[in-house]
């Protein structure tokens, strides 16, 4: 009985020693980087290394395998196997397995590959806010990969914490960016708010914040929108405004109006104007010419007055030169 029960203890015991097989598991596979999901920004490079220590005096084998994807460049040796994926493209992504071996224990490890596009390109509209007038903000993120809730997020900042009773309005949106020759298709993905009112003092800018999270990896980009104060006050358009009437010369008004009745008065008054319009037309005023029809009058009355004159002094003459020249006889 006692024999019975040492045999059944040694089988036990042997059951739970590790042999050549277990022994390697004990010597796991080694992936560098370690993380089963790693995330390359889409035209980058990246090198996984796998390696495989065997405890037995079998030497190790390994390789790198690909599941309905291209595999890379891969180099191995006799230390381990090195897969490098250059230009990362969308086409790349998903898994990779590294499969190793030690005589005739097989290890595998899976490590997926997410290709990723999030360049720094974002629009907000409108390009700037008017306080009171502007309710709506949207913000777009553009040339995007990839594109769900679940990688890629925004937030409407003031500062650096997001700006306080804001509301969203719906889901995101996303759209299919035009794809030029020979590119993978991205997306641009645009998000909208409802604005709360800003209240005092009005801040000098908002910022449209948008954020993808991939495993291991999260980048944000911002894209500031600024905050107009000028806009809020009327005085740009009342500095301006008066000017335009003062801008035109108010000198034609104040010379014609009030000399046109004093033409018509007497010949004293038409002889000042005939002695002003002298010195205007000389040089003081040369913007305006009297017309002809004006002056003509004046100078006609003046010639009439001279022939009188001289008529009536050749009148008096003769009747001086009568008298003198022939006495009376009485």
């Amino acid at each position: 009985m006692r024999r019975g029960g040492a045999v059944l203890l040694g089988l036990f015991l042997g059951l739970l020693r590790p042999g050549c097989g277990e022994r390697a598991r004990g010597q796991p596979l080694q992936v560098e980087p370690p993380e089963p999901v790693v995330a390359v920004a889409m035209g980058a490079s990246l090198r996984f290394a796998c390696r495989l220590a065997c405890a037995g005096p079998g030497a190790a084998a390994v390789q790198w395998r690909g599941l309905d994807t291209s595999l890379g460049e891969v180099q191995s040796d006799a230390r381990g196997s090195v897969l490098t994926v250059r230009n990362a493209s969308l086409s790349a992504a998903g898994p990779r397995v590294c499969v190793g071996s030690c005589g005739n224990v097989t290890f595998q490890k899976t490590v997926r590959l997410v290709v990723y596009a999030f360049p720094d390109q974002l629009s907000v509209s409108p390009a700037a806010l008017v306080p009171g007038v502007d309710r709506e903000v949207a913000c777009t993120a553009h040339k995007v990969m990839p594109a769900g809730p679940d990688a890629l997020s925004f937030s409407l900042l003031l500062g650096d914490r997001e700006l306080e009773g804001v509301q969203t309005l719906g889901s995101p949106e996303v759209e299919e960016e035009e794809p030029q020759e020979d590119e993978d298709p991205l997306f641009h993905v645009t998000e909208r708010w409802l604005l709360p009112p800003l209240g005092t003092p009005i801040p000098p800018a908002l910022h449209c914040q948008a954020t993808m999270r991939l495993p291991g990896m999260e980048l944000s980009h911002r894209q500031a929108i600024p905050v107009l104060h000028s806009l809020t006050s009327p005085e740009p358009p009342d500095t301006t405004s008066p000017e335009l009437p003062y801008a035109t010369s108010p000198e034609p008004p104040d010379v014609t109006s009030p000399e046109a009745p004093h033409k018509q008065g007497s010949m004293g008054t038409c002889c000042s104007e005939i002695h002003q319009a002298v010195p205007t037309e000389g040089g003081m005023a040369p913007k305006s010419s009297p017309t002809p029809g004006p002056a003509q009058l004046p100078t006609d009355l003046w010639t009439g007055s001279v022939v009188l004159a001289l008529l009536l002094l050749s009148f008096l003459a003769y009747r001086l030169r009568k008298r003198c020249c022939c006495p009376d006889p009485g």
